[in-house]
Parts: structure tokens; sequence; C-alpha cells
């Protein structure tokens, strides 16, 4: 049985999305920020980064968000989230997956935790993030889902930043290829039950 360790509303959500999609036996510790216990001696020593998400993998921590997405859907390949080996599509899966941890994610934490790097100019970092909604919505131009026909990691992954977009200046949703998908990725059954577990209601059903 998987744990995730985890907060409501954080970089969590999206793993514990894929467990759900995955119809795998899992359990959650819910980490309370208030009370800082994501930065506990305990905790830093599953995740020395102090952050959400962590997943325990037989035994062992396993942490970062693309990181863990990538090594559920290669435990679990029966669930089609991730292109095989060898596969035609793996090239731009992998691609995409790594883009989103190198550019959105570093980009969205520097704008909800701006502390954490003083001095940011806000605006630059606010075009940068736009810029990447730019290229999302010229590449569903025509598509379905982000690799080949068929949903994988990377959509969910992109969905729950599409999420953290609600209250920004301009919302995934004013693109308009990005807000087509955004339709069936809120429709699907995982993620309503995920938002409904972390008591989310303010975007599923915008």
């Amino acid at each position: 049985m998987y744990r995730l360790y985890g907060s409501r509303s954080t970089a969590s959500l999206v793993v514990h999305w894929m467990l759900l999609e995955l119809d795998v036996p899992f359990e959650i510790e819910w980490l309370d920020f208030d009370s800082g216990a994501q930065k506990s001696d305990g905790y830093l020593r599953l995740n020395p980064n102090g952050v959400v998400p962590t997943l325990i993998v037989e035994g062992a921590p396993v942490a970062e968000t693309g990181a863990i997405l990538m090594l559920l859907a290669e435990r679990h390949p029966q669930a089609g989230l991730a292109p095989q080996p060898g596969a035609p599509e793996r090239p731009a899966w992998l691609q995409w997956m790594v883009w989103l941890a190198n550019g959105p994610m570093a980009s969205f934490r520097l704008w909800f935790y701006g502390e954490d790097a003083p001095g940011v100019d806000r605006v630059a970092l606010q075009t940068r993030i736009e810029g990447y909604w730019d290229r999302v919505d010229a590449h569903l131009a025509g598509r379905r889902f982000m690799v080949a026909d068929a949903l994988s990691t990377v959509d969910l992954q992109l969905c729950m930043l599409a999420r953290w977009t609600r209250n920004m200046p301009r919302p995934a949703t004013d693109w308009p290829h990005v807000a087509a998908w955004l339709k069936t990725m809120r429709a699907r059954p995982a993620l309503r039950e995920v938002h409904a577990r972390e008591g989310l209601s303010d975007w599923i059903n915008a």
C-alpha cells in the first residue's frame, strides 16, 4: 500500500488524483502547514526539502511531483498514463514531464512562495507563466490530450497547474484550446473525487 504525505490544495493533489485514477490501495497523512508539520524533524527525514508531496513506495520515500507521477505510471503500466519504453510517443512524454518540472512548477512556486526568493520581479514572472500557457494552448490546437491521443501524467500535472491559476491575473481558461481541454479534464470522475476528498469546490464546478 502506498502512503502519501500531503496537504490539501497543494502539489500533492495531483498524486492523490493519480492514485485514484490507478485505483490502487493508499493512505494519506495530511500535514498541517500552519503548525509547520512539513518542517518537523520526522518529516524532514523523509523529505529534506520540507515540501509535499512525498510518497512511500515499498518502504522508501520518493519526492518531487513529476518523479512520483512518472514512477507510478511505470509501476502501473496497465493504466496507460505514460507511453511505454520504445513507443514513438515516449520522447514527447519525457520532454513534457521535464519541462513541467523545470519551467511551470518552478515558476508557480516563485509566484505563490515569493518569500523563498525575495526581489523576484512579479510582472516578469507573470509574463513567463503566461508564456507557458501560450505554448500549451498552441500545442493543444486540434488535440484531445497533451501526448498522442491518450490521457497521461502530463495532462494530470498540467491540469493541477491550471487550477492554481484560478485567482491569478489571467487564469488558464483565458486560452481557448486550454479551456476546451479543461472541460474534458474536469469531467473525469477521479478529479472530481479528489476535489471532494480534499474539500475543494472553488474551481471544479466553475
